[in-house]
């Protein structure tokens, strides 16, 4: 219970505003979901999806000898937006420095701490950079649950936070799951412009979500989602923007995740004129790099179509 305790003072030490703890072990049920997923081709064309399964559910396979997973969740909320309600739109998450680099910081650090009071500690950190199943830890983890749109829901705090884990060789106490509080509703499936999330919920075709098409899909964007797009150029928040339990949604506070200067001033025109050297000024050492200037133009472009 010490180490626990040091666990979770370490957590908000370091920012995280919620910590579970979870047993590291095989994830059975969780494989044989991940397995339909893959083999019903959810996935588009995010093949790396299907490799190192075994990784992405036995973290003992990550990190011998781990007994933990410490899941964690770092806010990224903001109610900043673009002054101009025509120009396209970027994902809140994107508005920063690159969360990778920002969140693994802090893990790096807290697993020094752990280190440093408890003695040799055998572990390894990831943020949406390894074969995780971060959600299915997190839910594991008491730090939410699952909801319709497959994303993870703390019900005093909502859904927009960035998940992280340290997975340990700590043998820490774990804490109980949390129950699925979305019940009957089903906004998150009919606010969706491209019907990517299954009708009953809690499944989502990858391959007709906003943010795969502006995103990983490296081809052309289909010609079906034309007019479905809602003036996104970068990610998607929708299901999340609808979510009732994202009343609860507080601000962060983290100074590297504000909006880069200029960015939200940018206008529609000049979001279609963007020269290399303003996109490379607006996304320094952003998220938003992983889809380069020429994806950036495509995904605008396929916009613009929608005007004509």
């Amino acid at each position: 219970m010490i180490a626990k305790d040091l666990v979770r003072q370490l957590a908000y030490k370091y920012g995280f505003s919620h910590v579970g703890i979870a047993k590291a072990e095989y994830m059975d049920e969780e494989a044989h979901r991940l397995e339909k997923w893959l083999f019903d081709g959810n996935h588009g064309e995010m093949t790396y999806m299907e490799g190192h399964f075994d990784l992405r559910v036995d973290p003992t396979k990550l990190v011998p000898g781990a007994k933990s997973v410490i899941s964690l969740l770092y806010n990224y909320h903001t109610e900043a937006t673009r002054i101009d309600p025509q120009a396209p739109r970027l994902s809140t998450y994107a508005y920063g420095q690159d969360y990778h680099k920002v969140v693994r910081k802090k893990l790096k650090y807290m697993l020094a701490d752990l280190r440093n009071e408890i003695g040799d500690v055998q572990g390894r950190g990831f943020v949406d950079s390894a074969p995780v199943m971060e959600r299915d830890w997190a839910r594991r983890a008491g730090n939410g649950w699952i909801g319709k749109n497959t994303l993870l829901i703390h019900p005093k705090a909502g859904s927009f936070f960035f998940l992280a884990e340290l997975i340990v060789d700590l043998d820490l106490q774990p804490d109980a799951p949390m129950k699925d509080y979305c019940g009957t509703c089903r906004k998150c499936i009919d606010a969706c412009p491209t019907e990517a999330i299954a009708d009953h919920g809690y499944s989502v075709d990858g391959s007709k979500c906003i943010s795969y098409l502006t995103i990983e899909l490296r081809n052309s964007i289909p010609e079906v989602f034309s007019g479905k797009m809602e003036n996104w150029m970068f990610g998607c928040d929708i299901c999340q923007d609808v979510c009732p339990w994202n009343r609860f949604a507080q601000p962060h506070n983290e100074p590297a995740f504000l909006p880069k200067p200029g960015l939200l001033e940018m206008r529609k025109s000049d979001w279609q004129d963007i020269t290399e050297e303003k996109f490379e000024v607006l996304f320094a050492g952003s998220a938003v790099k992983r889809t380069k200037l020429q994806g950036l133009k495509r995904n605008i472009a396929f916009l613009r179509k929608q005007d004509k």
